[in-house]
């Protein structure tokens, strides 16, 4: 799955954080998508969790929008 591959290349995530990423992921993907698009979701995920997005609402919002937007 591209978000734990990511999250280990990002660096070290307690288990809650890599679980609070995961939900954020697996609710903002959809069915189809190419996995350049699902890598592109899963940076952007963990880009904002690492610039201090922690509430799981607020990220999954944020995480829709492309980066630097």
């Amino acid at each position: 799955m591209p978000i734990y591959q990511k999250a280990t290349e990002a660096g070290v995530f307690e288990s809650s954080e890599v679980a609070l990423i995961g939900r954020v992921f697996e609710k903002l993907k959809t069915e189809g998508q190419s996995p350049e698009h699902r890598r592109a979701l899963a940076s952007r995920i963990i880009a904002n969790y690492q610039a201090g997005i922690r509430d799981e609402e607020e990220l999954m919002a944020v995480s829709k929008l492309p980066l630097g937007r």
